[in-house]
């Protein structure tokens, strides 16, 4: 079993094609969310502002805009040039103040407006919510009243300092080896019974638990490389907090790993192809990756829905890597995540070994 080891690991380092796959793929989704989130990047992205009054509540209205690290602003001369912008996709807002806003004459007006592609209502909202308070507040100064209801904030004390980043960061890592792990088996298997590889090894006594042992393991040496990369680049490129343990959080995406791996070997088992086995992965995988909690918590989903993709096999593990990373838990400070997990694994090490031949004879 040591020689297979050996062998397939050469095998995976030769494959440059999909080596580079394997370790570019997550990479790439790190980079991307870590321009947009990473090292503390609050801004909800770039609006055009139009400001043709001279008032002195303009112009404190386009500095707290400018202060708030909500929007990058970029200030042009005309509405026609922000529309334009807007319906040519290169921005997603623009707010208009005109030459009488502000002013004190009867004739002022009073209403602004927020100009927003019919696509982007979630930079809309959130400019119109920050206009409609500071001009809330401003009302109420200029009239010396009072509101008679409020809100205040209370900071809960905590030494940890996460962002979005983070928690996408955690789920990066739950995907990679998703992806990895199950295309990778899935397909390499495929590719190894089209080629008649596998038929040869029926001709040596190794029975069909030690092949999967073998590929399990070589493979983890892969995700290894694969976990390393992504949290070297989320933590020193983009400033991702990790709080738990290192090694800790490493044990429990190697678990991850073999769980996927497994599943992989289970599609390998009943599919006969290269092009099956993609088949089946990308439509097993794909659901896995919009609902088990990688880009966004469970929660959100329909109250329908989110009860039953907690057993999905990639949700628990999730749920484990956040809590190791970002709490810095015990991975069985949930034991019902870790039994999730453990079943599955149980159950597609089960599967693989009885229904993954060698030989199709």
């Amino acid at each position: 079993m040591f020689k297979l080891f050996k062998t397939d690991l050469k095998m995976i380092v030769r494959n440059k094609q999909a080596l580079a796959w394997a370790l570019l793929f997550p990479l790439l989704f790190t980079s991307i969310f870590g321009l947009f989130f990473g090292r503390d990047n609050t801004s909800l992205g770039t609006i055009n502002v139009i400001n043709e009054s001279s008032s002195e509540l303009a112009k404190n209205l386009t500095k707290s805009l400018e202060e708030s690290n909500l929007f990058k602003i970029e200030y042009l001369q005309s509405v026609d040039e922000a529309k334009e912008e807007i319906a040519d996709g290169k921005m997603q807002a623009a707010l208009y103040l005109p030459g009488k806003f502000g002013i004190k004459a009867p004739d002022a007006i009073t209403k602004l407006t927020v100009f927003y592609d019919p696509g982007s209502t979630q930079m809309a909202s959130a400019l119109t919510n920050f206009v409609d308070k500071y001009l809330t507040g401003a009302s109420f100064a200029i009239q010396e009243a009072k509101p008679i209801f409020s809100v205040q904030q209370e900071q809960v004390s905590s030494s940890k300092e996460l962002n979005y980043f983070d928690f996408v960061l955690a789920g990066v890592l739950g995907l990679a080896l998703m992806n990895g792990s199950v295309i990778g088996v899935a397909v390499a298997m495929g590719k190894y019974r089209e080629d008649q590889i596998l038929k040869r090894i029926t001709t040596t006594p190794l029975p069909v638990w030690k092949f999967i042992m073998a590929e399990v393991l070589s493979r983890l040496v892969l995700n290894v490389f694969q976990i390393t990369i992504i949290l070297l680049v989320g933590i020193y490129a983009f400033g991702a907090h990790i709080s738990g343990n290192y090694f800790v959080l490493l044990a429990v995406a190697l678990l991850g790993g073999i769980l996927f791996q497994l599943i992989g070997f289970v599609i390998a088992s009943l599919t006969k192809t290269v092009d099956a086995a993609q088949g089946m992965t990308q439509a097993i995988i794909l659901p896995m990756m919009f609902l088990a909690g990688v880009f966004f918590p469970i929660d959100a989903l329909p109250r329908w829905l989110s009860p039953i993709v907690q057993y999905l096999p990639l949700a628990p593990l999730l749920r484990i890597l956040r809590e190791v990373a970002l709490e810095n838990l015990s991975p069985f400070h949930n034991l019902t995540n870790v039994g999730i997990v453990t079943a599955w694994i149980v159950v597609a090490l089960a599967v693989a070994i009885w229904k993954f031949r060698l030989s199709e004879e």
